[in-house]
């Protein structure tokens, strides 16, 4: 008989695995490190960096104040503008935003500064007495916001310190979209994700509803006339299609659904690991991540494949060099033509064209390969599933839900931000800069109502 020590013994083991497979990829700094980092800043006037910023943070003042070893002043300059300052300095795409802009680029060692690394030390390091920012008083007024990502927990925040009473309706069991469900393992470590939730909704005035679905537990219509306004961010649900037959197999996968299932493991049993060999088809962060992520969990090949060339990847430099670290194969200028399986159904590869670009057109060339595989991962990109079951419909432009002046969409009263609309780029740091720019012209609007 296994008695409960055991078994808790047993689950320890499992976690402590897991942890050990999916170590953080970038370790933090130490003071001292963070020290001489911080004095290599030029803490320039008109900082290029600041401007680069999603999220416009104060770069130079909050490493002037990490310089001065005041770690907690400095998340407090982080957070006025990016309540998620943790998590964007973890999975922020530093090398081609503040960090590419940085000035030190121009010398002789073209070494920018490390903000990400700088930003990360002062959010992780910071001592604050309860919540760094005080709630203004009420305002009386009520805002839903449907989400709990990263658009939806930053409007929820700015709504709150400005005195509002918000109420957050999330489908999943956990707030934080894909910082809980969607980022790879070893870039948010050790439930960093939920911590930050926990931190975010500090601040009062917040209420979560978990598993609660727009279009089956509660309606836009419902919210429309229950509150003063309502923020949508409910992120992209489905995976674009291969458009090839057999993709139906069970064998052929949802990048994003399963990198959702090995975030929330605690035992690599739950997981269908592919032994021998994977193929990936996409050119993104997600397809980068799951293709790190399979090494890591010891798939002997993996082969990721793109239909154009690594200067078309949407995948930074960075990420690329993330992926050959870890000895994934890439593969360029090959689209993905036939998902091969035996006589019983079993995914045994995928036959590949080659491509080329002529006239800004990308055509075929007689040459084909094959890749022998035993699972095939889909990264090729997200789109918006808006629920079918809803009556009220904002207005759809090229898959996204359309936004005009101040995140508005086109029916009254409803905003919305985030991987949803056709706004900026899919970034932690673009969604986290709409929710807070929404939750302001939210607020300017209450404001215009109130003086009526």
């Amino acid at each position: 008989m296994v008695t409960n020590t055991e078994k808790a013994t047993s689950y320890s083991q499992q976690q402590l695995a897991l942890d050990q497979m999916f170590k953080d990829i970038n370790p933090a700094l130490s003071a001292r490190q963070a020290g001489i980092e911080s004095s290599r800043c030029y803490y320039c006037y008109d900082a290029p960096c600041i401007k680069a910023c999603p999220s416009k943070i104060n770069i130079p003042s909050f490493i002037a104040s990490i310089h001065s070893d005041d770690l907690t002043g400095a998340a407090r300059t982080i957070y006025q503008e990016n309540i998620m300052g943790g998590s964007c300095a973890r999975v922020c795409p530093t090398e081609i935003l503040c960090e590419q802009a940085c000035v030190r680029n121009k010398e002789e060692e073209k070494a920018p500064v490390k903000i990400g690394l700088l930003q990360r030390h002062a959010t992780d390091n910071a001592t604050f007495e309860g919540h760094p920012f005080e709630r203004a008083a009420s305002t009386g007024k009520k805002v839903a916001v449907v989400g709990a990502g990263p658009a939806g927990l930053s409007c929820a925040h700015r709504l709150a310190l400005l005195g509002n009473d918000v109420e957050v309706f999330e489908a999943e069991s956990k707030a934080g979209g894909l910082n809980e469900y969607g980022i790879a393992k070893y870039k948010l470590t050790e439930n960093f994700a939920q911590k930050e939730v926990d931190f975010i909704l500090s601040i009062g005035g917040i209420t979560l509803h978990t598993d609660t679905a727009l279009g089956k537990d509660i309606t836009l219509e419902q919210l429309k006339n229950d509150f003063d306004a309502v923020f949508l961010s409910i992120g992209l649900q489905d995976t674009q299609s291969l458009r090839l037959d057999n993709e139906d197999n069970a064998d052929v996968i949802n990048s994003v659904e399963y990198i959702k299932e090995l975030r929330q493991a605690t035992d690599l049993e739950q997981l269908s690991i592919p032994k021998d060999s994977a193929v990936v088809i996409g050119a993104g962060n997600t397809a980068i991540d799951i293709a790190c992520q399979l090494k890591r969990l010891g798939t002997e090949e993996v082969t990721l494949v793109y239909r154009r060339g690594e200067e078309q990847m949407s995948a930074t430099k960075h990420e690329q060099q993330i992926a050959k670290d870890h000895q994934v194969r890439i593969k360029t200028w090959s689209r993905p033509e036939q998902i091969h399986t035996d006589e019983n159904g079993k995914l045994t590869g995928m036959s590949f064209r080659k491509t080329y670009l002529e006239n800004g057109k990308l055509e075929d060339k007689a040459e084909q390969f094959d890749i022998d595989c035993s699972a095939i991962f889909k990264a090729v990109g997200q789109k918006l599933n808006y629920p079918e079951a809803e009556q009220l419909i904002p207005t759809i432009s090229n898959g996204k839900i359309a936004t005009f002046h101040n995140q508005l969409t086109s029916i009254d009263g409803v905003f919305a931000g985030g991987d949803c609309t056709g706004v900026g780029q899919d970034l932690t740091v673009e969604a986290v800069q709409q929710g807070k720019l929404a939750a302001l012209a939210i607020q300017q609007q209450l404001n215009s109502s109130e003086v009526k």
